[in-house]
């Protein structure tokens, strides 16, 4: 059953957490009590919710949330979460020369840098980024 149509059903009824959101609670809590230091996108999510494409996705994903979630396991577990500045180019950045790429648009999900010939999934190369960066900040 959809989240959505379970929320109606429950009106004026004590509502449960949605199911990903109990998923996310017991992961940030795993994530925090094994890592000194979590490292995260801060992403402007106002902004990127007025994309029609993506607002509805980004809005079930609640990642205001998660972040707030987040810092707050933190501090009670005594950990650190780091947030890398949202303009950082972590998917056109080379993860292994450095070497910056110009214009990536948001379908390549993949891609060989033309400095060291390395190929990256851009996901994971922004992920190696993103922790990189944080962990310099530090």
């Amino acid at each position: 059953m959809l989240w959505r149509g379970y929320s109606r059903l429950q009106v004026g009824k004590e509502t449960p957490l949605p199911p990903l959101s109990e998923a996310f609670l017991n992961e940030a809590t795993r994530l925090v009590r094994e890592n000194q230091t979590v490292v995260i996108e801060d992403l402007n999510v106002r902004n990127m919710i007025r994309n029609h494409s993506l607002a509805r996705a980004i809005s079930d994903a609640a990642w205001s949330d998660r972040r707030a979630m987040l810092e707050y396991k933190a501090a009670w577990y005594g950990r650190t979460v780091i947030a890398v500045d949202r303009w950082y180019p972590s998917s056109k950045t080379c993860s292994t020369c450095g070497r910056i790429t110009t214009a990536m648009p948001l379908t390549v999900r993949s891609w060989t840098c033309p400095g060291c010939a390395t190929e990256h999934d851009r996901d994971v190369n922004a992920a190696r980024n993103i922790l990189a960066a944080g962990l310099a900040e530090r």
